[in-house]
This record gives structure tokens, C-alpha cells and sequence, in this order.
């Protein structure tokens, strides 16, 4: 079965319809299961209000969510000697490497250049190529 972290950076291009948002979602849609944190949809939210939009609900259905029951020092800490990353780039890094410790079973799925570095070093699959600084 195939499992897709998704980072925000995606459903916000899908969302407000950016270049190739067409073709991320036909990505998305070739994956039996899309998974995130939940905070994705804070981020997401928060790009409607920035757009003065009305949030869309189905902007992130198909999401199961990860709550992650413990601390996520190791992963961060992880993440963070595979190379920088901002505070919420890091954490939906070091989620899905709580998910996934082995990262070789999970995709990653995010337009964000240096997040994908992050997440491809840790040995997560990439489906398609980041464009965003």
C-alpha cells in the first residue's frame, strides 16, 4: 500500500489553484493513503484568512491525521543533523519520521526545496520535484 506524508505546501497550491495544482492532485490521488499533522490544517486555515478566502473542509479530505503520542525530541533531533529546517517544516519532517523511523516506506510529498533535501537525505521518497525556495 502506498502512504503519502503530505505537507501543507501542496494542499495550499492545490487549493488556490497555482501552476501544475492540477497535476499535484492527480499525485496525491495515486496514493492509497494521505497522512499529515494535523498541523496542516492550522497552516492551511491560515493561508485562507491571509487570502481573505473562506476555508474549504474539503481542502483536506482524505487526510488520516497523526497525533503522535510522545515527545518527537529523536526525530527532531534527527531531522536537524540531516540539515536545517524552520520550526513547522520541522515538524512535519520529524512526524513523519515518527511514522515512518525507517522513512523508506513513506513518501513525502511537498513543494518546499530545502524541506524535500531534508526528508529525501532521511531516505523518505519524493514523488515530484519541490519548486518553492
Amino acid at each position: 500500500m502506498s502512504v503519502a506524508y503530505v505537507d501543507t505546501s501542496v494542499l495550499t497550491a492545490i487549493a488556490f489553484g497555482e501552476p501544475d495544482a492540477a497535476e499535484h492532485a492527480r499525485r496525491l490521488d495515486e496514493f492509497a493513503r494521505l497522512i499529515s499533522s494535523n498541523l496542516l490544517e492550522a497552516e492551511l486555515r491560515a493561508a485562507f484568512a491571509r487570502e481573505n478566502l473562506l476555508f474549504q473542509e474539503a481542502a483536506t479530505t482524505g487526510i488520516e491525521w497523526i497525533l503522535p503520542d510522545r515527545a518527537l525530541a529523536p526525530e527532531f533531533a534527527a531531522v536537524l543533523e540531516t540539515g536545517y529546517l524552520r520550526g513547522a517544516d520541522l515538524w512535519h519532517v520529524a512526524t513523519a519520521l515518527y511514522v515512518s523511523p525507517e522513512a523508506g516506506g513513506l513518501s513525502f510529498a511537498t513543494l518546499d526545496t530545502r524541506q524535500s533535501a531534508v526528508a529525501e537525505k532521511l531516505g523518505f521518497s519524493i514523488p515530484w520535484e519541490a519548486d518553492l525556495p
